[in-house]
């Protein structure tokens, strides 16, 4: 549709959803999924398949997904669901797609997209061109944008626009705590398996302190299905606290937000726990607080990595993974410290993906292993960990 320059649209335009950067760039569309507006930063996801897991992950709070795959919604089941708190549930505030959504088509199907998104409260917006976006990120870096869907297409586009430009955005914002757990919880339940569904860790088991800035389910079930344990605990809990549960280890999940805005009650923690001598793994943003522990540095992406067709070089075992990401922020490689060595690195742009503390249990990484892209390329990781506890 044509960009309007007027501060009003009326139903007659036929539009009934409107994206608005706040550097004035309107792309128009029909409406689906929650009616309203929602401020947050645009972002485009590569991955052809999950796109309820990518709307359900924590780590997308704040955030607009564009889609680049063109058809979304022939799913729609309660089991791709990833975030595993009532806190968590509300993630990314709105979706773009190309097509209209598609009706569903799959054996497991409980509702369609369009209800799906009311129910989570996410605006949604299709017929856009998903490409020109896409191009337009690439180009210019993650935007600040409002999403708005009106059954009737009447929209303040200069107060629409206004608020994109108010809006702080990610850095600086410390989105853990928002996501994160209020009360601790065990977690056994492990990974589906075809005819079985979801299986549990039964009897005695390593366990483990998962420290929840914004954890996936499937980080706590690959976990279970690594023979661990979990006792999930909020963003802010003491590292006294958590060693007074004598884990055998403790998880730094994933997580939305500025990690430096997070590390500010964080990286205490994940020092003591450091010194302490106990096992620890990081995933995502877990990774650039420990990345920042440890006297390294992060930076803001300009595009960031969403998607899960990204090629990764594991120079631990000299293999290249092809896994899923979602990062916003990134550790600068070259920022690392000595005694902290780099295990991995994206083979797109040649970012830091994972590091090891030389000589201690500690380590790693900026991708998501409990993810299947690969299928289940990563899923070493956790078997790794669960050697060191």
């Amino acid at each position: 549709m044509s960009i309007q320059h007027n501060n009003q649209v009326s139903n007659a335009q036929n539009p009934t959803a409107v994206l608005i950067l706040a550097s004035g760039q309107r792309f128009y569309g029909h409406g689906c999924g929650q009616e309203g507006a929602a401020v947050g930063e645009v972002c485009f996801n590569t991955a052809m398949t999950g796109y309820q897991e990518i709307l359900t992950d924590p780590s997308y709070a704040n955030q607009i997904i564009c889609f680049t795959f063109p058809h979304i919604g022939n799913t729609g089941n309660d089991q791709d669901e990833e975030a595993a708190c009532s806190s968590a549930e509300s993630a990314a505030r709105g979706v773009i797609m190309r097509e209209t959504i598609t009706k569903p088509a799959n054996w497991r199907n409980q509702m369609g997209l369009d209800a799906w998104l009311s129910k989570r409260g996410i605006i949604g917006i299709s017929g856009v061109d998903t490409r020109a976006l896409t191009a337009f990120i690439r180009e210019h870096g993650m935007q600040n944008a409002v999403i708005a869907h009106d059954k009737e297409g009447q929209f303040d586009l200069a107060a629409l626009q206004k608020r994109a430009q108010d809006w702080s955005g990610l850095v600086g914002a410390d989105l853990a705590k928002t996501v994160s757990t209020s009360q601790s919880y065990e977690w056994r339940e492990s990974q589906w398996q075809w005819g079985d569904g979801f299986g549990s860790l039964d009897g005695k088991a390593k366990q483990v302190v998962v420290i929840d800035y914004g954890v996936k389910r499937n980080i706590l079930r690959a976990l279970a299905s690594a023979g661990i344990k979990s006792t999930v605990v909020s963003a802010q809990m003491s590292a006294g606290d958590i060693l007074a549960k004598n884990p055998n280890g403790v998880v730094l999940s994933n997580g939305p937000g500025d990690p430096e805005a997070t590390g500010q009650y964080a990286i205490p923690v994940i020092q003591e726990l450091i010194e302490s001598g106990i096992p620890v793994m990081g995933i995502c943003l877990g990774h650039q607080m420990l990345a920042l522990a440890v006297g390294a540095k992060t930076v803001k992406m300009a595009q960031g990595h969403h998607g899960a067709n990204h090629p990764v070089k594991d120079f631990t075992t000299g293999k290249v993974e092809i896994v899923s990401m979602n990062h916003g922020f990134a550790v600068d490689g070259d920022s690392l410290p000595t005694g902290v060595s780099e295990t991995h690195k994206s083979l797109f742009d040649g970012s830091n993906c994972g590091l090891k503390l030389d000589g201690k249990p500690v380590f790693s990484v900026q991708h998501h292993p409990e993810a299947s892209p690969g299928p289940k390329d990563s899923f070493y990781l956790f078997e790794r960990f669960a050697d060191t506890l």
